[in-house]
């Protein structure tokens, strides 16, 4: 059993996602690991923990892994894309909601305030063949 604080775990500023494998830049987004299962680089199943600075983002991308997305704090706007990158579908998120992406999903994830920071926990799976 691991029980901490989130206080206590390290804390990493995102600065790039890759898309269609080009760099995007991200602006103003932090992330603790709270738990990870299975292998490093793509694991298994992980709980993370995300702070969005005002004004913050995710740009579009997409990843192998399902995803939900639980807002604690602030205003989250999601944006789901289709194939062309086309904007299909957007939500502004606020405590209490949530999001859930299937694997290979394009989204884009932004701090809907200019002012107060946004958290949210999100949780991955890898479900392999």
């Amino acid at each position: 059993m691991i029980a901490m604080n989130t206080k206590d775990v390290l804390k990493t500023k995102v600065e790039t996602i890759f898309y269609k494998g080009k760099p995007q830049q991200v602006r103003e987004v932090w992330i603790q690991w709270l738990s990870k299962a299975g292998p490093e680089a793509a694991p298994d199943y992980g709980l993370r923990f995300f702070t969005v600075g005002p004004g913050g983002e995710v740009p579009i991308h997409s990843h192998s892994y399902y995803q939900t997305t639980y807002v604690l704090s602030g205003s989250l706007l999601v944006v789901s894309y289709d194939e062309n990158d086309r904007a299909t579908g957007e939500r502004v998120l606020g405590p209490h909601d949530f999001v859930y992406l299937p694997t290979l999903e394009p989204h884009s994830m932004k701090n809907a305030s200019d002012t107060e920071e946004c958290t949210f926990l999100c949780s991955i799976a890898n479900i392999r063949e």
